[in-house]
C-alpha cells in the first residue's frame, strides 16, 4: 500500500515510524508533537491512519492512550509488536570519551541505567526518543549523546556509538493500528481475533464480577483488563478490554451482550486480527 497516509507522535525515527515503515510501503509520516494531537488529526481526516504506542513489556501500558481512546473513539484495524532497540547516538566527529550528558524519553533514560551508571553519564530527560536525536543533530556540543533508534541515527547522521544498550532484551511494544471508520475483518475460522472495548460499569454492588460472568461462562479469553479513572472524579472508573475472538462468533457476542447489560456506557473500539507475535 503506497502512499499511506499515517501520523504518529514523535519525530521522523521515532519507533512509532519504524512500526509504520515495516507494516506499510513508503507510507507519508506526519509528526505530531502530542499523542492528542496525533488521534486529532485522524479524527478530522478519514485519510489517516494513526500508530500508537498502548503498551510495553517492561514499562506497562502508555498511560495517556487510555484517556483518548473514549474521547475520539476511533477504530482499531490492527495491532504490531516491535522489538525496541535503543542506541547511544553521538555527533559524528565525538567519541565515547567526550560524552558527559545523555538526553532521551523518560522511559529509554530508565531502560538503559546499567550503561548510564557504568559510564557516570548525566541524564536529560526530553519529550521523545527521536526528538532527542533531532535535537543532538542541530547543536554542536560533542558532549552530549542521545538514546534512540538506528532510524534516527540514519535520518540525522549521527554516529552509533554503541547498538543495544537497553538492560533487558526482548523490550517489547505494542502499537495499535487506528482509524476513524470502521474496518472490521470477516470472521474465519482460520484465524485469530482481538476484539476490543472500552466500558463504564453501573453503580451498584458486584457489576464487574457480573460484567465478566459472560465471558466465564461462554469460555472466552480475556488478555487484558485495565481500569483507569473517569476524569475529575474518584467514584467511578473506565475498563479497556481485549479479548480473543470476533463479534461474530455466538460465544463472544453473548458475553458483550452481557457486559452491555451490566454497564452504562460501552464502546467497541475494533475487531481486527491477532498479531502473530501472540503465537510465540
Amino acid at each position: 500500500m503506497k502512499n499511506l497516509k499515517i501520523a504518529i507522535q514523535g519525530e521522523l525515527g521515532a519507533y512509532s515510524h519504524i512500526a509504520a515503515n515495516n507494516l506499510f510501503k513508503d507510507p507519508e509520516i506526519k509528526t505530531c508533537t502530542t499523542f492528542e494531537e496525533t488521534f486529532k488529526k485522524a479524527f478530522d481526516d478519514e485519510n489517516y491512519k494513526i500508530i500508537i504506542p498502548i503498551e510495553n513489556s517492561l514499562a506497562g501500558r502508555v498511560a495517556d492512550i487510555h484517556y483518548l481512546l473514549p474521547k475520539y473513539k476511533l477504530q482499531i484495524h490492527g495491532e504490531y509488536f516491535l522489538n525496541v532497540e535503543h542506541n547511544l547516538l553521538c555527533k559524528p566527529e565525538a567519541k565515547i570519551e567526550d560524552i558527559k550528558y545523555v538526553r532521551s524519553h523518560a522511559q529509554a533514560i530508565g531502560q538503559c541505567q546499567n550503561l548510564i551508571n557504568k559510564k557516570k553519564f548525566q541524564s536529560i530527560i526530553s519529550a521523545d526518543t527521536a526528538g532527542s536525536a533531532k535535537d543532538l543533530a542541530k547543536g554542536n556540543d560533542k558532549t552530549i549523546a542521545a538514546i534512540a533508534s538506528e532510524l534516527s541515527a540514519k535520518i540525522y547522521n549521527l554516529k552509533i556509538l554503541e547498538k543495544n544498550i537497553e538492560d533487558e532484551k526482548g523490550n517489547v511494544t505494542r502499537f495499535l493500528i487506528m482509524g476513524k471508520n470502521p474496518l472490521q475483518p470477516e470472521f474465519s475460522n482460520e484465524k485469530n481475533f482481538i476484539t476490543s472495548c472500552i466500558f463504564r460499569l453501573k453503580s451498584e454492588p458486584s457489576a464487574l464480577y457480573k460484567c465478566l460472568g459472560g465471558f466465564a461462562t461462554n469460555q472466552i479469553n480475556l488478555t487484558k483488563l485495565e481500569s483507569f479513572s473517569v476524569k475529575n472524579t474518584f467514584d467511578q472508573a473506565n475498563f479497556y478490554l481485549d479479548l480473543e475472538g470476533h463479534l461474530d462468533q455466538p460465544g463472544v457476542k453473548k458475553s458483550m451482550e452481557e457486559l452491555g447489560f451490566h454497564t452504562e456506557t460501552l464502546d467497541i473500539l475494533g475487531v481486527y486480527e491477532a498479531s502473530k507475535f501472540r503465537q510465540k
